[in-house]
C-alpha cells in the first residue's frame, strides 16, 4: 500500500479552500442544500444544484451568480437514476468534472408505524437512501475517471442513532445512509474517494416548517407557539439552521478532513445528550 505524502505548512485558507473544485448538490433549492451550495460557491467551487422545485434551483443558482459564484441548476427527481446521470453529465460538460457531491435530497413525512402505507415507504425510502445511492455511483465512477479522488457529504440525521416517533420509514432511511456511508467508504478508499455523513439535529427550513404547521395545528396552538418551544430541550438552546449545517459539510469537502473517511457527525446542539 503506498501513502502520498500530507504537508503540514499548507496554510489554512488553502485547507478551507474549494477553488477549481466542482460540487454537486441535491435537494439544493432551499434549507440545508441551500445554504450548502451557497457555502461550497463562496469558498470557490462550481456548484451544480439539483431540485425538484425549477423555482428553488432558480432562486439558489441566482443568489450564487449575484455573489460572483458559479451555478448550474438542475431540475429533477433526486430518486431517479436518469436525474443522477444527468447531474453528473452536466457538472461534467459545464465545469469540466466532478470533485464532490453532497446528497441532500430528502422527504420526511410524519405518521404512526401503523399507517404507513407502501407507496409512502416506498416513496421515502426511494428518495432518502435509493437517491443517495444511485446519485453517489453516478458521481463516484466519475471522480474515478477523472483520476484524482473526491469527497462524497451524505446528510443523514439524528434520527438515523435515535427515533423522534411517527417518523419509521424516515428513520429506516436514514440509518440506511449511514451504513451506506461506512460501506462505500471502504469500498472507495482505494481510489482516494472519502464518504462521510452528518446527522442534523432539528433545523429550521421550509420543510421542517411545514411540519412543525401540521403539529400545531393537532396540539391547538399556533405555529408561532409551537416553534418557539422547539429549542428549549436542546443544550445549546436553539434550533439549528441551515449554516450550521452547511459549516460542517465544507469541513468534509475541503483538505481540511483528508484524513477522515466513513465518519459520522452529529450537528445537532447537543439534542441526543437529553
Amino acid at each position: 500500500m503506498t501513502t502520498a505524502a500530507v504537508s503540514t505548512t499548507t496554510p489554512l485558507s488553502e485547507l478551507v479552500s474549494l477553488r477549481r473544485l466542482s460540487a454537486i448538490v441535491t435537494g439544493g433549492g432551499k434549507g440545508i442544500g441551500a445554504a450548502i451550495a451557497v457555502r461550497f460557491a463562496e469558498a470557490g467551487a462550481n456548484v451544480v444544484v439539483v431540485d425538484l422545485d425549477a423555482d428553488a434551483v432558480a432562486a439558489t443558482v441566482k443568489d450564487i451568480q449575484s455573489r460572483d459564484g458559479r451555478a448550474h441548476g438542475i431540475v429533477g427527481d433526486c430518486a431517479l437514476a436518469s436525474t443522477a446521470q444527468q447531474a453528473v453529465d452536466a457538472c461534467v460538460s459545464v465545469f469540466g468534472g466532478v470533485d464532490i457531491l453532497v446528497n441532500n435530497a430528502g422527504i420526511f413525512p410524519s405518521k404512526p408505524f401503523l399507517d404507513v402505507d407502501e407507496a409512502l415507504l416506498t416513496r421515502v425510502l426511494d428518495v432518502n437512501l435509493k437517491g443517495a445511492f444511485l446519485f453517489s455511483q453516478a458521481a463516484a465512477k466519475q471522480m474515478v475517471d477523472g483520476g484524482r479522488g473526491g469527497s462524497i457529504v451524505q446528510i443523514a440525521s439524528i434520527d438515523a442513532l435515535h427515533p423522534t416517533g411517527n417518523l419509521t420509514a424516515y428513520d429506516a432511511s436514514k440509518g440506511g445512509l449511514v451504513m451506506l456511508t461506512k460501506s462505500m467508504a471502504k469500498d472507495l478508499a482505494a481510489h482516494g474517494i472519502r464518504v462521510n455523513a452528518i446527522c442534523p439535529g432539528g433545523v429550521d427550513t421550509p420543510g421542517v416548517a411545514a411540519v412543525v404547521d401540521d403539529m400545531a395545528k393537532g396540539l391547538h396552538l399556533s405555529t408561532a407557539q409551537l416553534q418557539a418551544t422547539m429549542g428549549d430541550g436542546v443544550p445549546l438552546g436553539r434550533m439549528g439552521v441551515g449554516d450550521d449545517i452547511a459549516r460542517a459539510a465544507v469541513f468534509f469537502a475541503t483538505p481540511l478532513s483528508s484524513w477522515v473517511t466513513g465518519a459520522v457527525l452529529v450537528v445537532d446542539g447537543g439534542t441526543l445528550l437529553k
